[in-house]
């Protein structure tokens, strides 16, 4: 029970990197990583009492500093993609690096997910770590110096809370999330399209084409195969003939979710895998969530000698929209000198 930490592998610069196991009384236990914040383990038990890994990861740092599909990561400052990475703060335009199609996807290269955090508080009553960050001003392009800190807590209720801080001496953009891939069976089980969905959100934002801008609309999902309001299994309309799944491959689209208030934490999502008896509510301050389906995790080797393949793992990344910042109808991203960033993230896990 608590907070324990051991060693997990060595950067080619030399620096040590750290692994933090927050366990509870029941012995359900996650493992967050020192490199990029990265949530590398979800242990909770089942219908029958056993542990599973509920998260898709790897093994190993060498791994980790790949990770082409953002296992786990913390993303940071900005989290999905911004349009022809520019956009304009108080009419001066900010230009980033580009990573994806002349798009700025999570930040761009080597964005949080692949930096050492310092550890900030270890908290044994909490169950909690506090990693810390600052992130340079000019860094991708994004203005202002970001200071940042991540707190992951794990309850006796086997909650695992995410909490996110920020401020930035800079107008800036921040909207932060985690890139958690989740299979309710256990990693490395197959694929999730036997698992059900629930997302509590009468409208989704579709996207222009495959590079998965959104138009800058809401469409309602009543009607259509985006509609998860009563859950349903991920796999029973991810090939229906709709030029949404077509455009992504798959369910790979921002949900806005319902009664959002700022501050107000709400359940916005389900998940539930009968196999395992394992279910998973999600619950967060967050305007919106990008469900997706794990379309192009390809061919990866996971932890525990498994390969994931394509919809082994699913993601309920809390956020705003997709390329806000230049969308005036959409939540917006801007941090301002003197405010703090703040946004809460509630993975429950359960059994039923």
């Amino acid at each position: 029970m608590g907070v324990s930490v051991r060693k997990f592998g060595t950067l080619p610069t030399g620096e040590e990197v750290k692994i933090y196991h927050l366990e509870n009384k029941s012995g359900a236990y996650v493992e967050v990583l020192q490199y990029g914040a990265i949530l590398v383990k979800v242990c909770v038990p089942d219908k029958n009492g056993e542990l599973r890994d509920v998260v898709l990861g790897y093994d190993d740092i060498q791994s980790y500093e790949v990770n082409g599909c953002f296992f786990g990561a913390i993303i940071g400052r900005s989290g999905n993609r911004i349009e022809n990475s520019r956009f304009f703060i108080d009419d001066k335009e900010v230009v980033l690096t580009e990573n994806e199609n002349h798009n700025n996807l999570h930040s761009g290269p080597n964005g949080f997910e692949k930096k050492l955090w310092e550890v900030k508080e270890i908290s044994e009553g909490q169950n909690s770590v506090d990693f810390f960050h600052i992130s340079p001003d000019g860094e991708n392009g994004f203005p202002g110096e970001f200071s940042v800190i991540v707190k992951y807590e794990f309850t006796e209720e086997n909650e695992l809370k995410i909490l996110y801080r920020g401020r930035s001496d800079a107008a800036t953009v921040a909207n932060m999330t985690n890139h958690s891939y989740f299979n309710l069976e256990g990693e490395g089980s197959g694929n999730v399209l036997d698992q059900e969905v629930c997302i509590h959100a009468k409208y989704f934002t579709p996207v222009r084409d495959s590079q998965a801008i959104p138009t800058g609309e809401y469409a309602l999902v009543e009607g259509t195969p985006m509609d998860f309001n009563s859950p349903k299994t991920i796999g029973r309309d991810i090939e229906a003939d709709f030029e949404q799944l077509k455009f992504t491959g798959g369910y790979d689209h921002n949900y806005v979710t319902d009664n959002y208030a700022k501050g107000n934490v709400r359940s916005i999502a389900s998940a539930y895998c009968k196999e395992s008896g394992i279910g998973m509510e999600v619950s967060s301050d967050c305007p919106c969530v990008q469900f997706y389906a794990g379309n192009f995790i390809g061919e990866e080797k996971g932890k525990n000698g498994h390969v994931y393949h394509d919809r082994y793992g699913f993601c309920l990344e809390t956020q705003v929209e997709p390329n806000a910042v230049n969308v005036d109808e959409f939540h917006s991203p801007i941090l301002r000198p003197g405010e703090e960033y703040s946004s809460e993230t509630i993975y429950r896990f359960f059994t039923k």
